[in-house]
């Protein structure tokens, strides 16, 4: 039996590369795919095996001194999500400030998922920041009332959207696994917010609390071959075909290599060769009349 394991840890680390050599060739002995990000805060992976070597894994982990005790989330997956071992070196562990100094271990409260949903029912008006792409967000979301998913197609995008929020004000934010959330809690931390909480654990530990009973409406995007995971057999399509606007969660290239946008398609217009738009319709057929 197989599985996808998702885990990140924020810790200062001297030598980069050498953790790099290491988890290499680590994942390679115990046949495992996936991407693996290593930077100077820490460490950040996506992996998919067997159970029995992803529980080797986390051992081998627990063993070092740094990423001892790293919080694991377990979802139905396999090695063949992903299409090769990855494992590389990077100048942040989360592109977000490039040019901007600020202490990214000094991040904000987390809230696990019961805290997380006891403050929302509590609180129901409170500014609740999705810290994904909108491509994510468009296929699933917290309900709730002040519920912010900006239109953004890369992590550092966000910061603009901050300037529109108050700063004497609670916000909550989210993300899948909790990494770019809690990274983005320092960074608003750092900018003069009052009061920022993350989501500790990301929506995946909050559907494996919930499943699809609590504040969570849809399906979660994920970035290997599954695309999407739902948390029960009551995860809802809430997303839109970009060209019929049929209910679907299903994202797909746009066939027009110049756009070659990530979009939701419905099985039918998958199996009719949509693109993403008209305007990209016609550029198709200009191309290739």
């Amino acid at each position: 039996m197989q599985k996808v394991i998702l885990y990140y840890k924020f810790v200062p680390l001297s030598d980069p590369t050498t953790v790099m050599f290491w988890q290499r060739q680590l994942c390679q002995r115990l046949n495992l795919k996936g991407r693996i990000i290593i930077a100077e805060q820490g460490i950040n992976g996506t992996l998919g095996g067997n159970i029995e070597d992803l529980k080797a894994y986390k051992k081998e982990m627990n063993h070092h001194p740094s990423f001892k005790g790293v919080e694991y989330k377990w979802s139905a997956g396999s090695r063949d999500d992903f299409p090769r071992l990855s494992v590389k070196v990077r100048p942040e562990l989360v592109t977000l400030a490039p040019d901007e100094q600020f202490d990214v271990f000094n991040s904000t409260k987390g809230l696990r998922p019961k805290e997380w949903h006891k403050y929302l029912e509590e609180n129901p008006d409170a500014i609740v920041l999705d810290a994904r792409n909108d491509y994510e967000s468009d296929i699933g979301y917290f309900k709730t009332k002040n519920v912010i998913k900006p239109k953004i197609n890369t992590f550092k995008e966000i910061k603009k959207h901050l300037e529109k929020l108050p700063k004497d004000k609670p916000v909550l934010t989210y993300c899948t696994g909790d990494i770019r959330c809690e990274y983005l809690s320092a960074y608003m931390k750092h900018k003069g917010f009052d009061e920022v909480y993350h989501l500790d654990g990301g929506i995946v530990k909050y559907g494996e609390t919930y499943k699809d009973d609590g504040l969570w409406e849809g399906k979660c995007f994920v970035f290997d071959k599954r695309l999407n995971v739902g948390f029960s057999d009551k995860a809802k399509d809430i997303g839109k075909c970009a060209r019929c606007e049929v209910r679907t969660s299903n994202h797909e290239n746009c066939i027009n290599m110049a756009c070659n946008g990530l979009v939701l398609l419905c099985s039918l217009c998958k199996e009719n060769k949509a693109t993403c738009s008209e305007n990209c319709e016609k550029q198709l057929q200009n191309t290739t009349a």
